[in-house]
């Protein structure tokens, strides 16, 4: 077996396809294949199913996954435990985060964490998703709630908390619900139901047990938006809607709480980078917990 194949097979297991692997290894399809192709042939078995959508691991290929991702985290350690400069923090993180959290607060502090540590590269991927830590689809996930499978690594970030909010436009043309009852004759904005992806993001019932929405956006910042140009009553982060004078409290005493987690694998315990960015993000919640 050839041990640089696996990097190249690694790339392929998280991307789920040729190009994407390709591109963010630096190199052509045809060489990404090429080193996969040959890994198969040492290996004498299908490590992919291919198809025109992308490639999805055989069984094999998720055994040897795991093989694999557990040989780059030691490789990782070692270069880190050997090059005498554990001080200096390289390389590049990937963070995996909800939009609100990692839109609305960390997107515009990430230049901190470059500017304490300059040879670091760090890619923020806020969408509302859950990241398999597994394939490395993230190096370090904010969740919302603890995970509760896996071998995984979690410290609590912080709570926060939701609430109702309306547009002042909108109020212009309705009165406000003042109780349940009354807030099921408004138009409702929330999660687009079969993507919630996760039971923590399940919160309508919270506030009506009946919930419809009349527009559903899977995004937290995009339901915000909605709400923000008069297209009905929302349940919006508090610390996302702090300085947005154009949105009215709904219902005030009603409110919903939840928690932001950082989650990291258990392989990547030890490698410096990864535990300096969970320490920044720790620290950076900390030293701004009044937003939440």
């Amino acid at each position: 077996m050839n041990w640089d194949d696996l990097k190249y097979f690694l790339a392929v297991a998280r991307h789920g396809q040729i190009l994407g692997a390709a591109r963010r290894l630096g190199v052509s399809q045809a060489t990404l294949n090429r080193h996969v192709t040959g890994l198969e042939s040492g290996l004498k078995t299908s490590l992919f199913n291919r198809s025109t959508t992308g490639c999805e691991l055989t069984k094999h290929g998720r055994a040897l996954m795991q093989h694999a991702i557990r040989i780059e985290a030691e490789t990782l350690q070692i270069s880190s435990t050997l090059s005498g400069r554990e001080s200096e923090v390289s390389g590049t993180v990937r963070i995996g985060a909800p939009d609100g959290f990692g839109v609305a607060f960390l997107a515009p502090r990430l230049h901190l964490l470059t500017e304490k540590f300059p040879k670091l590269s760090v890619q923020l991927v806020p969408i509302p998703r859950h990241f398999s830590l597994s394939r490395r689809e993230a190096d370090i996930a904010v969740t919302i709630g603890r995970p509760e499978k896996g071998r995984l690594r979690a410290q609590k970030l912080t709570d926060y908390s939701l609430g109702l909010y309306a547009s002042k436009s909108y109020q212009k043309d309705h009165d406000l619900p003042t109780t349940p009852e009354e807030l099921a004759d408004h138009k409702l904005v929330g999660y687009v139901e079969d993507l919630i992806f996760t039971p923590a993001l399940n919160y309508a019932e919270h506030f009506l047990g009946n919930w419809h929405s009349t527009i559903e956006v899977s995004s937290a910042l995009g339901q915000m938006e909605v709400v923000r140009a008069g297209g009905g009553i929302g349940i919006l982060h508090d610390f996302i809607v702090r300085d947005a004078t154009d949105l009215i409290p709904v219902m005030p005493d009603k409110r919903l709480f939840r928690s932001y987690w950082t989650v990291w694998h258990e392989d990547l315990k030890n490698i410096h980078r990864i535990t300096e960015v969970v320490s920044f993000l720790k620290e950076l919640v900390r030293a701004e917990k009044m937003v939440f």
